[in-house]
């Protein structure tokens, strides 16, 4: 076996093309605020959260929104994910007036929910149109500024019950499900261009759907969940603040639940 020599370590560390090609490795250099973030679906709930969490880091915000207020200090701009060129007119609204998005926070989503028996085809692809192929329309858009700037964050917001499953939630459950394999495919095709790609996934959170629901129900809910309570937003937006940090540089392709344990991990 090769003896460790300390000064011929110092000598290749300090030869410009080992530093050269660490620097381009461990590239953190990129901008931790003061960046372009795109959250969809972002004036309510979940994704109002983070878009306030990026605020608060100093980044300059817009949301993609289809109805209601856009809070104070964040770009609103109308985009329906669906349609290639309503995403494609939003993405232009806010480059135009924050530069190139680098981080992209896929969070727009609808439900469905009801019995397989009583599904439509309708209710399926209404859901999976929505959640999982208007996660591709605004990542493959965004893509386009990141593969420039040689630096980017992708965060898709997935659910606990893509991984664990959900009666009444077929629909559902296959959209945020298809979004693990979404961040893992464009990690392996993006990640040489430091551009990332992860999954958050949320388990029940206080959030006007939820506390819409039955008492019964949310309390059978609570009696699932180790940590024995709802998360709030901020919790949420915390972690997807992080994972699109400069600390959080080396991730890519994960899974990152927010559950209090519900899924144990999945």
């Amino acid at each position: 076996m090769e003896k460790f020599d300390p000064a011929l370590a110092r000598i290749k560390f300090n030869h410009p093309h080992f530093q050269q090609r660490n620097f381009v490795q461990n590239n953190t250099t990129a901008p931790s605020t003061g960046r372009s973030v795109l959250v969809t679906g972002g004036n309510r709930g979940i994704g109002l959260a983070i878009a306030r969490a990026f605020l608060a880091n100093g980044d300059q915000v817009a949301i993609t929104y289809r109805s209601g207020d856009v809070p104070e200090g964040i770009l609103g701009v109308k985009a329906d994910v669906t349609d290639m060129a309503s995403v494609d007119a939003a993405f232009t609204e806010v480059e135009a007036a924050h530069g190139p998005v680098e981080v992209l926070v896929a969070n727009a989503g609808i439900t469905r929910d009801t019995l397989l028996l009583r599904m439509s085809e309708d209710d399926f692809t209404d859901v999976v149109d929505t959640n999982l192929t208007g996660a591709f329309r605004v990542i493959k858009r965004a893509s386009k500024g990141m593969i420039k700037l040689r630096r980017g964050r992708v965060v898709l917001i997935s659910s606990v019950v893509g991984l664990y499953g959900s009666p009444g939630q077929i629909n559902y459950a296959a959209s945020k499900a298809g979004l693990v394999g979404i961040a893992r495919s464009l990690t392996r095709e993006l990640g040489s261009r430091n551009i990332t790609a992860n999954v958050v996934a949320p388990g029940f959170i206080n959030t006007d759907m939820t506390l819409a629901l039955p008492e019964d129900t949310q309390k059978s809910y609570l009696a699932s969940i180790p940590a024995k309570r709802f998360a709030e937003p901020e919790e949420v937006a915390n972690v997807v603040r992080w994972i699109a940090g400069p600390e959080a540089a080396y991730i890519s392709g994960a899974v990152i639940p927010v559950d209090g344990g519900l899924g144990m991990g999945h």
